[in-house]
């Protein structure tokens, strides 16, 4: 028997009538498309701090963190600390040069050094990474909404694909709705309620679980004794093959952070949307240690869950849909699915407004016709391109339906296929050096190129990913450049 009662989906359908009233009543007036994407800069730091955290926090990271701790241990809060100092490096060295001047963009930046075209490739390619990620992510809200529901009688022969359409749809309609009226600012303080919503589930289901045990001290001597609760992994005797030894986490986690919060426009967005350089790298470093304390809370979680079931047959995936669903209190079980329903739209929030934004500032704003428009036209345009983005990442979204397994692995690779071309190209428009633009594009097909055969093909830990493919584009930018420039001598 289903014990997700009446109340539960009380709770749910307040909270989606909730956001999209909240979303719509902080839009505020908005009479340009700088409004829209960038909210005039009128933002508080902390506010864009916490944005910043819902932003990069999905429904994979609600279901898997719990998931990785049961069926192992906290190697993966190394990542964290390697999460911080790559934030710390972004606030020091990226930030200040997108500040000086005034710059829409991540990629604005990139057009400075190495052209236009450069500009249009980055932000070509950051918005197919942002729609199959953040397709894959939406898709995975939709499995404990099919756990939920095959739970009653009702629903028991309905098949998967109908209950993950109808979910999927649901959540990206709302969405859609306040993204597309709200703009940024509504997507902004969104984040921060839906925020506020997945804490407040975490620290709930911690809480129960605590109490569930008669003795905790000894719960964590026995869960410290088996290695549950090790943090650090000095071993290095296997160092290409783990992915959370300490160097390669730390690494891999400067890296990975250095790319999606130096270069990706989703991020980048937010920090645009604080008035000064100061509050932008507050609001960065910040939204670091956030993002180590929210990991703890939900790492925690999953060990005191091994306790509660103490069936390694269990799968790690779905271990706290299930305690959620079966074992919550009525009511609370409803909030904290709909804190899970809460990342997913914000994730889905931000990629649709990021998109949108890069496609009217990184392409449109370079056409004579667009150009020509008055800033209600474009701000009305604005909104039908938000609209199209958000439809084409719902489909994106169904399109992953009954592939869970590839899914999975789909969600840990297109970032590292993709983030090692944005941050060597970033590195390299920091060097003294002219670039030629056709040496952007060579340098980014290679990287891509040789990563997709690693991701694929070798067994190399996806925390090296990033690392390597930084490496391998600055490289290959480098080399080439150099190519033609004693080619252009010779000639």
């Amino acid at each position: 028997m289903n014990s997700f009662t009446l109340l539960d989906w009380t709770v749910m359908l307040i909270y989606f009538i909730s956001i999209t009233f909240f979303g719509l009543f902080k839009s505020g007036r908005q009479t340009s498309t700088r409004d829209y994407f960038l909210s005039d800069k009128k933002i508080s730091w902390w506010v864009i701090s916490m944005s910043v955290v819902a932003t990069e926090t999905s429904a994979l990271t609600f279901i898997s963190l719990p998931g990785l701790a049961y069926v192992s241990n906290f190697n993966f809060l190394q990542l964290a600390i390697g999460y911080i100092i790559g934030r710390i490096i972004v606030a020091l060295i990226f930030l200040p040069k997108y500040f000086d001047g005034e710059l829409t963009t991540a990629y604005a930046l990139i057009e400075r050094k190495l052209g236009l075209s450069s500009r249009k490739i980055l932000s070509v390619i950051f918005i197919i990474t942002r729609l199959l990620a953040d397709g894959v992510r939406l898709y995975a809200t939709a499995i404990p909404i099919g756990l939920i529901l095959h739970g009653y009688k009702e629903f028991e022969q309905v098949p998967d694909l109908y209950i993950y359409i109808s979910s999927i749809s649901l959540i990206s309609v709302i969405t859609i709705f306040y993204v597309r009226f709200g703009g940024v600012r509504a997507v902004i303080w969104t984040d921060l309620i839906q925020l506020i919503i997945y804490i407040f589930g975490g620290l709930f289901s911690l809480y129960y679980l605590f109490h569930q045990n008669v003795n905790i001290l000894e719960t964590f001597h026995h869960l410290n004794k088996i290695h549950k609760t090790e943090i650090f992994n000095f071993d290095f005797s296997h160092f290409f093959s783990t992915p959370y030894n300490f160097l390669s986490a730390i690494i891999g986690g400067i890296f990975l952070s250095m790319a999606s919060h130096g270069t990706d426009y989703i991020i980048v967005q937010r920090l645009f949307a604080t008035n000064n350089l100061r509050n932008s790298q507050k609001a960065l470093i910040f939204s670091g240690f956030t993002i180590f304390f929210q990991f703890l809370i939900f790492l925690l979680i999953g060990s005191l869950l091994f306790t509660y079931y103490n069936d390694p047959a269990l799968s790690g995936d779905k271990v706290f849909s299930k305690f959620i669903i079966e074992t919550l209190p009525p009511g609370i079980s409803g909030l904290i699915i709909s804190g899970l329903l809460a990342a997913a739209m914000s994730t889905l929030s931000s990629s649709i407004n990021a998109i949108s934004s890069s496609t009217v500032y990184d392409i449109l704003a370079h056409l004579k016709p667009f150009n020509s428009y008055t800033d209600e036209k474009k701000l009305n345009l604005s909104k039908l391109i938000s609209l199209f983005w958000g439809v084409l990442l719902t489909a994106t979204a169904l399109s992953f339906i009954g592939n869970n397994q590839a899914v999975i692995e789909l969600a840990l690779s297109i970032a590292s296929l993709t983030y090692g071309g944005l941050l060597g190209t970033f590195f390299i428009c920091f060097t003294q050096q002219n670039y030629a633009p056709a040496s952007v594009f060579i340098g980014i097909t290679i990287c891509i190129s040789i990563m997709s055969y690693v991701v694929f093909f070798t067994t190399l830990p996806w925390t090296f990913y990033v690392t390597l493919g930084t490496c391998i584009n600055f490289s290959a930018i480098y080399l080439t450049n150099f190519l033609f420039r004693k080619t252009i001598i010779n000639i």
